[in-house]
């Protein structure tokens, strides 16, 4: 049976990212990891920045076919919603490549790492904006813009589930979903009397 040497080479630095971060991690290591030569690397990638970018796009995949398990077309589009963004999250803290980025940022700032978690956000915001689209298609939601909708949706997704756990006694799963609901589904203004 044939080795596959560049999924052999991705899977080592997907490894080394995860353990080490962006910054931390070598060529050198990454071709100990696979356990390959490192020129060996080179015939498959460029350079580090390729690498953690084919790593990033993997990620990527993984992530939106984490959201459409849970995605089911019978449903309404908040119920949907708030079941996506649970995974989604889920997701992300058990990943160890997405927790190692938000530790390098915290304390480094390394710019590939930025730009990792910023990919991740992006991927996250577009999925959101094409069931967005589909819920204004569908007439369940209000016509608006669907990226900017999105982008808000998971900011206070976020806000909801870990921004307030910092500050404040956690919210229970079905407490999130019932604040999300408030906020974007009824919303704050009273009806008249």
């Amino acid at each position: 049976m044939a080795v596959d040497r560049r999924q052999q080479i991705v899977e080592a630095a997907e490894r080394s990212f995860a353990l080490f971060g962006y910054k931390a991690t070598t060529m050198d290591q990454v071709a100990k990891i696979a356990n390959v030569g490192k020129g060996t690397i080179y015939t498959f990638f460029a350079n580090k920045e390729e690498l953690f970018q084919e790593i990033m796009k993997k990620l990527l995949h993984h992530m939106r076919l984490v959201a459409e398990t849970v995605i089911e077309p019978n449903k309404r589009f908040f119920d949907n919603l708030y079941a996506a963004l649970e995974q989604l999250l889920e997701f992300r803290e058990k990943h160890e490549l997405a927790l190692k980025l938000s530790h390098e940022v915290r304390e480094i700032g390394t710019p590939m790492a930025i730009e990792g978690l910023k990919q991740i956000e992006q991927a996250v915001v577009g999925y959101i904006k094409l069931q967005v689209q589909a819920a204004i298609d569908k007439g369940e939601i209000k016509p608006c813009d669907p990226e900017m909708t999105a982008f808000v949706m998971l900011k206070l997704y976020m806000a909801l589930t870990v921004d307030w756990n910092k500050a404040y006694k956690p919210l229970e799963k079905g407490e999130v979903s019932d604040r999300l609901r408030f906020y974007l589904q009824e919303g704050l203004v009273m009806a008249p009397r």
